[in-house]
């Protein structure tokens, strides 16, 4: 959520900002209705002001003898009684005042970092590095992920539709194990990187999707259940940075940092068409998320540490890619500054999309409530929260099996995964 102190201060600044990110995003409205909540707020405490004065009037007056029907008694009891009425018409105007605000403010993004490039689509995301280009298969004849693994048996599409619908997948054989291997390995290295394992409920409420930028904006994108206030977790960055909703923190408990295994769901709204086969894009995924509650002035710098905690997995796995920094008119709605992680697709010739790890600022902190307060300062502070995959399993499945693809129409494993599997090859 942005600081409304910050708009009503510096609203071109704000509005240049948020024009990085191209679309429509009018601050006008919630301008005025600052100015008319100030304004009402501004009569409300001279009305109580008042109100208070004519309470301790009439006390000393009747203290020095006054008669409650005294002339004077009897008009300051009316001006009291006129100023009560009037508040009470005035404070439901404020109320919903503050709350048109606040719902507006919850449908304006994360202002872009000024280290942010400035752009209008993922076409104009910068290329940061490169990572084992020395690791991409010279074989021309590499299967698609989806056709290897249903021919080997291990992934199966056709009757996960008979179960669910489409865009799911039943993992079997070698193909569970491998998952159950890729989640083991990746949270033993993010705990041995210093981060605590959560296990968190995969269905959390509506006050913890919007604390985490999901709700209101992209409520179809996620899937809810019919009969309670609980929806199904599109990523375990919701259910963590909730965990420390409306809390104080002490300065010196920073930085938090947590790793979580989730199933996740996703509707994949407006993604039809788009990576129908294989397990690129799915409503339901499993991923090994990160996620850093840090002191603003650590802030950049956890970023950086986070990426590299990402790209070690990918590292260790030895399995090709880049990283992307986005541009202002592609990061996340949450985000002020991100980079993607794009792995090495054989079958497809180019990097696709693995991890996004986001630095938020105060956006989500503020959302949520989430503050922190260092020893001899006056007043607390919001945390920065940061968050990445350390990665989406099913798209590293996918990329193992096309990069490890022999020729012979077998897989080999990953040197790391092998104590995992048992196995040099599936």
């Amino acid at each position: 959520m942005l600081d409304i102190k910050q708009i009503r201060e510096n609203p071109q600044a704000v509005q240049d900002r948020l024009n990085r990110r191209g679309g429509n995003y009018d601050l006008q409205p919630i301008l005025q209705l600052d100015a008319q909540q100030r304004e009402l707020e501004t009569k409300l405490s001279q009305l109580n002001a008042r109100s208070n004065e004519i309470g301790k009037l009439v006390g000393q007056k009747m203290k020095a003898g006054a008669k409650p029907n005294d002339p004077e008694i009897v008009a300051l009891k009316e001006e009291g009684n006129e100023l009560k009425t009037q508040v009470g018409e005035f404070e439901p105007q404020a109320k919903q005042l503050i709350a048109e605000i606040s719902a507006q403010l919850l449908s304006f993004p994360n202002l872009p970092s000024d280290s942010t490039p400035i752009g209008k689509s993922e076409e104009e995301n910068v290329e940061v590095r490169r990572w084992g280009d020395e690791y991409i298969p010279q074989n021309t004849n590499i299967l698609p992920h989806w056709e290897i693994g249903e021919k080997l048996g291990i992934l199966n599409f056709e009757r996960s539709v008979k179960v669910a619908q489409s865009r799911f997948v039943t993992l079997i054989g070698a193909g569970a194990a491998l998952e159950r291997a890729l989640i083991s390995f990746m949270l033993d290295r993010q705990i041995q990187a210093g981060y605590v394992e959560v296990m968190p409920p995969v269905l959390v409420n509506s006050d913890a999707l919007t604390g985490t930028g999901q709700l209101p904006k992209f409520a179809d994108e996620s899937f809810k259940c019919a009969n309670d206030d609980l929806w199904l977790v599109p990523t375990a960055e919701v259910p963590i940075t909730n965990l420390y909703r409306d809390e104080v923190l002490t300065a010196e408990s920073l930085p938090i940092y947590h790793c979580a295994y989730t199933p996740c769901f996703r509707r994949e709204a407006g993604s039809y068409g788009k990576d129908t086969r294989g397990l690129i894009r799915l409503h339901q995924f499993n991923k090994v998320e990160l996620v850093k509650f840090v002191h603003p002035d650590t802030s950049e710098e956890e970023h950086q540490n986070l990426v590299r905690d990402a790209e070690a997995i990918l590292q260790a796995l030895k399995l090709p890619y880049r990283i992307l920094e986005l541009c202002s008119g592609d990061i996340g709605f949450s985000a002020a500054r991100c980079y993607d992680l794009e792995v090495w697709l054989p079958s497809a010739g180019k990097y696709r999309e693995i991890s996004s790890c986001s630095n938020c600022w105060d956006f989500q902190a503020r959302r949520a409530g989430i503050r922190f307060k260092e020893a001899g300062k006056k007043g607390t502070q919001f945390v920065h929260t940061l968050n990445g995959s350390g990665l989406a399993i099913g798209r590293t499945m996918s990329a193992i099996l096309e990069n490890y693809q022999q020729s012979d129409g077998t897989i080999r494993i990953p040197e790391v995964l092998q104590p995992y599997l048992h196995r040099e090859v599936l």
